[in-house]
């Protein structure tokens, strides 16, 4: 089905793969419109999805989309369960890949053993969790008990369609959720997360007379998710920068920047306006390429497409005062980035991060955005006061939102006996037991409904985030294979 009444843009290989009703379900999704906070189409259209099949379909007061089916004959004396799934998408696409996510659906190719998109994010995360779904409730062989499909929204900037779920609306008693990205690993717990933004407004003065501008950009990082992937030292654009303005700061005046896009991506590309006084020309040059070599000798085994250049531009009219302009690249430099804490109870965890996201410089005011995770509240609140404390003493204001809170691993778990079990059985090796560093739904809708067990899993994805977002096919046939085993055995009621 195609709602938008527009010609499909995806790859047609995407629709020969196996199974071949999951892969046909992800093309129709993303042929829609999905970006968090804009789910109009995408709600319409699994709703028309739901009542198509004659199911029961509504929404809630937040717009989350329920579709209900029946058991299946036999079925009836088993736990009902809740199939769980976020339909928004990040949308991030390359600097130079001319792409507009309000209008087009993703497109798609096939690449040896994965699905990746052209230039932008795939959509994979939670897609593919979507899909399956999809076509567990249009299949009429599958093998399963009652069924509570939730298609939650805007899980990627908020969480806000887990945070309205009001209680007595699921009759599910066990809940998988299909938002894990290695398929070998069972979800048992996730870190909770909190919005943390600094502001400040600054003085604007005039540009010299006699001055050059030029463009300073940084782009071509890998990017990628902000929890799953903070604790592989990747290079944040927003940090790089400014290690380069500073370098430079005596030698130049800032006059705009934007860096980073959304909070829970780690920023891949940065670019700043800086205004030179022509007899500071020289040195200002020198200082930038030494840092920049800096940086790419830094990176260079993990950044290898890492691309920093200045070029002139006309001089804007105005630059932030010196003290302003001191006092922020101060307190970037000392914001902490990335791992802030590694679990002393789980091996390998990362506990506590923050992911300095996006940075705007314009218009006479400041605004620093960050994400904050971490699977401990008390350690969560440590890297906050840690934050605020930096940006206060920079005389900026800090304000946070967004908080959520994690999900503490339940090792007693009934379904996690079965999916251990069952997985071992089809694989020959156990699973990953595990918690992890990214924000699942899991802890927030545990919150509302706080008998239910709960579990996550899916199949491999990797760079989900950015535009280097790509779904394994075995893979996600392997997760196939292992969904339908699992609703075989819900246990009784």
């Amino acid at each position: 089905m195609n709602i938008l009444n527009k010609p499909y843009t995806m790859n047609e290989a995407i629709r020969n793969l196996e199974p071949n009703r999951l892969w046909n379900n992800f093309a129709d999704l993303n042929a829609v419109p999905r970006a968090s906070k804009k789910e109009e189409q995408v709600i319409q259209f699994m709703k028309s999805f739901g009542n198509n099949l004659g199911l029961e379909t509504f929404e809630d007061d937040v717009r989350n989309v329920i579709i209900r089916k029946p058991a299946t004959p036999g079925m009836e004396n088993r736990k009902g369960i809740v199939l769980q799934s976020h339909i928004d998408m990040v949308h991030q696409k390359n600097n130079d890949t001319d792409f507009d996510f309000d209008t087009q659906g993703i497109e798609m190719y096939v690449d040896g053993d994965w699905v990746r998109a052209n230039g932008t994010t795939l959509g994979a995360d939670n897609g593919l969790g979507v899909a399956t779904i999809m076509a567990i409730l249009e299949s009429d062989t599958i093998v399963h008990p009652a069924i509570d499909a939730l298609f939650t929204i805007d899980e990627e900037t908020g969480m806000t369609g887990a945070i309205g779920l009001k209680s007595g609306i699921l009759q599910g008693e066990i809940l998988l959720n299909l938002d894990t990205e290695e398929d070998d690993e069972i979800g048992v717990g996730c870190a909770g997360g909190v919005d943390v933004t600094a502001s400040k407004n600054y003085l604007q003065i005039p540009s010299s007379n006699d001055a050059n501008a030029y463009k300073i950009t940084i782009k071509g990082l890998q990017g990628g998710h902000s929890g799953m992937e903070i604790q592989l030292g990747l290079g944040n654009a927003n940090k790089l920068m400014n290690r380069i303005l500073s370098e430079v700061h005596d030698n130049c005046s800032l006059s705009t920047l934007l860096g980073g896009s959304l909070r829970n991506a780690i920023p891949r590309e940065s670019n700043a306006v800086v205004v030179v006084e022509a007899n500071k020309t020289i040195n200002f040059l020198d200082g930038f390429e030494k840092m920049k070599n800096k940086i790419k000798n830094e990176f260079h085994h993990i950044e290898s497409d890492i691309t920093i250049r200045a070029e002139k531009v006309t001089v804007p009219e105005t630059v932030l005062s010196v003290e302003d302009q001191d006092q922020f690249f101060k307190a970037v430099y000392a914001a902490h980035n990335g791992v802030f804490r590694m679990s002393p109870a789980i091996e390998d965890l990362v506990e506590t991060s923050n992911n300095i996201a996006k940075i705007t410089v314009n218009n006479g005011s400041i605004t620093i955005e960050c994400l904050t995770r971490s699977s401990v509240d008390s350690s969560k609140d440590n890297m906050v006061n840690t934050l605020t404390a930096v940006f206060e003493l920079a005389g900026f204001s800090v304000s946070l939102s967004g908080d959520y809170p994690g999900w503490a691993p339940n090792m007693d778990s009934a379904i996690l006996k079965v999916l251990a079990a069952l997985y071992e059985k089809m694989n020959g090796e156990k699973a990953n037991v595990a918690a992890c560093h990214a924000g699942l739904e899991c802890g927030i809708l545990g919150t509302n409904y706080p008998g239910m067990d709960m579990i996550s899993f899916g199949p491999t994805i990797k760079g989900a985030h950015s535009p280097d977002e790509r779904a394994s096919i075995s893979s996600t046939q392997k997760f196939w294979k292992f969904i339908k085993e699992i609703l075989k055995e819900i246990p009784v009621k």
